[in-house]
């Protein structure tokens, strides 16, 4: 793939999912744009930079360009041959359960065995297919609850948007966030995989049901998904000729994450918009804590759940190869950002 011409001293490109992000923080508050604008640079967003940019978002073919976003697209990229970086990875668990008909009996993992469940079709490549890919691992882990797997259920087709777009504030109407609502509605499926504020929703509305609730299960790695972690990567170019621009976006981005684990109304406010749904749908998704866990890291445990989910891409079908995972992480920026700011910290004694 050819990437698409930019000047990295020119912009600094920043794109990111309607999901709860330090940097999408960052950007709300301003603080993005003044770390660009003292560097010498523009800040450009995706998001509001129309439809010739757009699909950058999911291969990274943009040499300014640094995402925060669902792991789907960053691992499909990587494996394409998207010259990233991998810089950060947050955990914010979305509230991804099971949902079946509301006079369904099904109430429990093992119950699921036999059932017909909505698995999204692919999309116009693998990067786009996310919504099949946490369908399919979303229902993997829910089964595996009850020592089934996905050869224990009958996967059932639904329709999904084949090229989907990032969008701004500024777009109207609201971010698909589940698939097969109408045919679980329809009694053509027995369950579908939701997550997010929008698709708590949706399951209030319809008087859905929630067969499997993933999040209250105690291990991370039956949470891991398109979301869970989440990953934060860099064109490598932008890495190499400009790490300031890579260091003080992610030192605004911690001091985002700090800020937010004190002001939790500003941030649920800052998400409706963002997911284009209500306050309560925020609150159901994401509950009275989240605020305070928007640091990004890059732990070994991040890392090695990264890798849970990467493995499970790879083994049905959504990257073109498998790659090495520790050598596509970049430490130095993070380090040096959290370095930065603590000095900032500090009160001189």
């Amino acid at each position: 793939m050819t990437a698409v011409s930019n000047t990295v001293l020119d912009t600094l490109w920043y794109t990111r999912c309607p999901v709860p992000t330090a940097s999408g923080l960052a950007h709300s508050l301003g603080w993005l744009g003044e770390t660009a604008s003292e560097a010498g640079v523009g800040l450009g967003v995706l998001q509001d930079a129309g439809p010739e940019l757009a699909p950058r978002h999911f291969d990274h073919q943009l040499l300014g360009l640094i995402r925060e976003g669902g792991n789907v697209p960053a691992l499909a990229a990587r494996a394409e041959g998207s010259p990233t970086r991998l810089i950060g990875l947050t955990w914010i668990d979305e509230a991804q359960a099971i949902l079946v008909a509301p006079d369904s009996p099904v109430s429990e993992p093992g119950a699921l065995a036999g059932l017909r469940i909505a698995v999204p079709a692919w999309a116009e490549d693998r990067a786009r297919s996310f919504p099949r890919a946490m369908a399919l691992h979303g229902f993997a882990s829910a089964l595996a609850l009850g020592r089934l797997t996905l050869a224990d259920v009958r996967p059932v087709e639904v329709a999904v948007e084949r090229n989907p777009q990032v969008r701004g504030e500024a777009a109207t109407g609201r971010r698909v966030a589940t698939w097969g609502v109408d045919a679980l509605l329809a009694g053509d499926v027995d369950a579908i995989y939701v997550k997010g504020a929008r698709a708590q929703e949706v399951a209030r509305e319809h008087g859905l049901r929630v067969a499997v609730d993933l999040d209250a299960t105690g291990s991370k790695r039956s949470r891991v998904n398109n979301g869970t972690p989440r990953p934060i990567t860099v064109h490598a170019d932008l890495l190499e000729s400009r790490p300031d621009l890579v260091v003080g976006f992610l030192t605004q981005t911690l001091r985002a994450a700090d800020w937010a684990a004190g002001n939790l109304e500003e941030v649920r406010g800052v998400l409706a918009r963002e997911t284009f749904s209500g306050a309560e749908g925020v609150e159901a998704a994401y509950g009275n804590t989240f605020h305070r866990g928007l640091h990004p890291t890059l732990s070994d445990e991040r890392i090695e759940l990264l890798d849970v989910q990467k493995q499970f891409l790879y083994t049905h079908g959504f990257l073109a190869t498998d790659f090495d995972l520790a050598s596509w992480v970049a430490r130095e920026p993070l380090q040096q950002a959290s370095a930065q700011l603590a000095a900032e910290r500090k009160v001189p004694s």
